[in-house]
This record gives C-alpha cells, sequence and structure tokens, in this order.
C-alpha cells in the first residue's frame, strides 16, 4: 500500500520559504505583546503610490474586471516593451507574459524550461526560492560560490568548472538578493559569453534593478550586451520592490518567442490572467506616473542603507557586506561560534530580534538584515545586535 504522507511527486517536496517563516513567527509574538524588532521584512514598507491606487479603483468601477489573454493586457505589455527598451533589451508584445508577480514568472520559466537530467547553475548566496523551483522541475541546482572579496561575483574558472554537457540554464540575480550586490559589466560579459559557447539559457532575475544606490555603479541588463546572448535570455521583473505593490502580486518577463509560448500554455492553464484590474493600474505605474514616488523612496533607502552601514560598523564579532543596490545587508556571524539558524534561534529569543538566517540562501555563516523599515527601527535592532555579539 503507498504511503501517502511520504512519496510526493517534485512538486510536492518543496520546502516552504524559510523567510515567509521567520517573518510569521515574528508576527506571532508581536501580537502575543512580546516587544518585537524585526529586520526581516523582503517589501518595502512604503505605501503604494497614489496614481497606481487610483488608477486601480478606477479600472474597478469601469468594469474592467473580467478575464483577460493568459499572458496579459496588450496595453501593458506594449509599456513593459517599452521599459525593455529602456534596459537596452529589444523585445515585442508576443515576447512578453504578464504574470501573478515576478516569483511566478520564475517558476514558470524554471520549470517549463528544465527537467529530470537537466542542470541549472545557481551563484551564490542565491535567493532561497530558486533551488526550490529547480528541484520542482525536476532538474539539479549546481552552486557556484562567490565570495564578498570579489563583490559576489562569480569568477570565469568557477563557472566554467560548472558547466557540463548537460547545464540548461543559468540564474543571474543582480541586483542581488541577499547580498546587494551588483553585477559589473565585466561580469555579465564573462556569464554571457559562456552561455553563448556553450548554448545554455540565461534567466535574469532585476526584480531590484531601480534600488541602486552608488552613482558609480549602474544596472545592466545582460540581454542587453549582444543580439547572440539576447537570444538566450529570459528577463525577469515586476512592481513588488520599486513600485511598493508587493501585496498586488504581479511580475512579467520577456523571453524568446518558442519559450515565451510554451510559457504562456502553462499560464492559461495555472493561473490563467493575473488580475485583470491590477493590469490596468500597472500600466500608470509604467507610464511614470509614479515616479516621484518612486525616487522619494529610493532616495529614503540610500539613507538607510548608509545608516545601518555606519551602525554596523561598531557590532563586535560581526562583519558585512556593505550593498550596492536592494535593501538588503549580509552580516557574517561565524565569530560567534554559532550557524545561521542557531543565531537566528538564539537571538530571537534572547533579544526579540528577528533576522533571517542565510543557511537557505547558501550562506550558513551569514544574517541578512533588511533596511526596509524605519531609521528608529534600524536603530533599536543594530542596538540588540550590538549587546548580543557583546557576549561572545
Amino acid at each position: 500500500m503507498h504511503n501517502l504522507e511520504e512519496n510526493f511527486s517534485p512538486l510536492g517536496a518543496m520546502q516552504p520559504s524559510a523567510t515567509l517563516a521567520i517573518s510569521a513567527k515574528a508576527k506571532e509574538l508581536k501580537a502575543a505583546g512580546a516587544d518585537i524588532c524585526s529586520m526581516t521584512a523582503g517589501e518595502p514598507d512604503f505605501d503604494t503610490p497614489q496614481a497606481i491606487k487610483d488608477a486601480c479603483i478606477k479600472a474597478i468601477n469601469e468594469g474592467k474586471v473580467r478575464y483577460l489573454a493568459a499572458s496579459g493586457l496588450p496595453e501593458l505589455k506594449k509599456e513593459i516593451v517599452k521599459k525593455f527598451a529602456g534596459n537596452g533589451i529589444k523585445t515585442a508584445p508576443e515576447n512578453i507574459i504578464v504574470s501573478t508577480g515576478a516569483k511566478f514568472a520564475l517558476f514558470q520559466a524554471i520549470t517549463t524550461l528544465c527537467g529530470a537530467g537537466d542542470e541549472v547553475v545557481l551563484f551564490a548566496p542565491y535567493w532561497l526560492s530558486y533551488p526550490e523551483m529547480i528541484k520542482a522541475s525536476g532538474a539539479k541546482v549546481v552552486e557556484v560560490v562567490t565570495h564578498p572579496e570579489n563583490n559576489f561575483e562569480p569568477l570565469k574558472a568557477d563557472l566554467e568548472k560548472a558547466i557540463t554537457s548537460k547545464t540548461k540554464l543559468i540564474i543571474c540575480n543582480s541586483p542581488n538578493n541577499p547580498t546587494g550586490a551588483v553585477y559589473s559589466l565585466k561580469t555579465l560579459q564573462m556569464i554571457a559569453d559562456i552561455a553563448v559557447k556553450n548554448n545554455i539559457m540565461v534567466l535574469s532575475d532585476e526584480i531590484y534593478e531601480k534600488l541602486v544606490y552608488n552613482p558609480q555603479v549602474k544596472h545592466i541588463s545582460i540581454a542587453s550586451l549582444n543580439p547572440q546572448i539576447a537570444d538566450l535570455t529570459i528577463t525577469v521583473n515586476g512592481f513588488s520592490k520599486a513600485y511598493a505593490m508587493t501585496g498586488w502580486r504581479l511580475g512579467y518577463l520577456t523571453a524568446p518567442l518558442w519559450l515565451a509560448k510554451r510559457i504562456s500554455a502553462l499560464q492559461s492553464h495555472a493561473t490563467s490572467n493575473a488580475t485583470s484590474f491590477v493590469q490596468y493600474a500597472a500600466v500608470t505605474a509604467l507610464e511614470g506616473k509614479a515616479d516621484a514616488d518612486v525616487a522619494s523612496m529610493i532616495k529614503a533607502f540610500a539613507s538607510r542603507r548608509e545608516l545601518i552601514c555606519s551602525l554596523l560598523k561598531n557590532v563586535p564579532n560581526l562583519s558585512f557586506f556593505e550593498p550596492q543596490g536592494a535593501f538588503y545587508v549580509m552580516c557574517n556571524i561565524s565569530k560567534t561560534g554559532l550557524n545561521a539558524d542557531k543565531f537566528a534561534k538564539k537571538i530571537l529569543e534572547d533579544k526579540l530580534l528577528a533576522v533571517i538566517p542565510c543557511s537557505a540562501f547558501g550562506a550558513p555563516d551569514y544574517i541578512r538584515l533588511s533596511y526596509a523599515c524605519s531609521e528608529a527601527n534600524i536603530k533599536e535592532a543594530v542596538k540588540r545586535l550590538n549587546e548580543f555579539c557583546g557576549k561572545f
């Protein structure tokens, strides 16, 4: 007789998101009255810009609440084509898929493209959902470890060593979660050259594109480098991070037409279209009507980044990588003698401070702090971190 509780498909064997679990635990304790200070947020703490909210309400009031084409609202797809042109990516509406969040766009791209016997190269540290998505497709994760002394960017020799005849996909995430690294032109060109030489697809997750703080550092889309790598690249983006629209669940991708058609077919059976009135609101976002709000958010994140980095310099038994983008700081806590999971558990118990352990991100000696929160919260968090780390 089958043991129904043990035998699962690759999809059924996926593990819960560690970041969401930690955040939920912190919220549960706070609801129970505990003085929780949380640095776990993977989302902006700002409200969605008013122009976007107004456009959504207008769409609802106008009855724009019915099914759309599975791949997306035509007006929105046209705006996405223009947006990608700004990145130097030439695409067309038929190459665009609008989905329920960038996360689902990534999931569909990976599970449509990859299967049993394939290998997917992942640069560690990585966003914790990538390996689960890869495993769900039946493919094998191949990690290429990156290091802070190299800006957490992959080295050519390490990537070349990871490539085999089974390599189907390389996942590239810049600006990066959890490191905050922004890949240089040299690194992106190296990845592109290897992908083109070996006829390997590249999945470029650019959800944090707008959140770059150093004027000397610029976000570059790998698909913009030359037509050869463009033909091999799936570029994913969305509205959650830059427009403070995490709960709206809207993302998009552009892919070679042969793959876009297959992803569209999958989406037509999985979710049908992303929410109709949300798509109408997203047109307003890409038309630039919320750009002033976005600029204000970026300015606030830049100020918070400077604050948290200045404070962390004084925390004993801890070192950190100064981020160039996104809204996270990776801290090495190995000098405490604790691994990331034990550290996160202990500091939550002792100091009521919630942090993300990076063990699920491929970095067991690190924790991740989010500065998508108030300056007062940052100061209190680092104060508790200082007290905790000072005990070792």
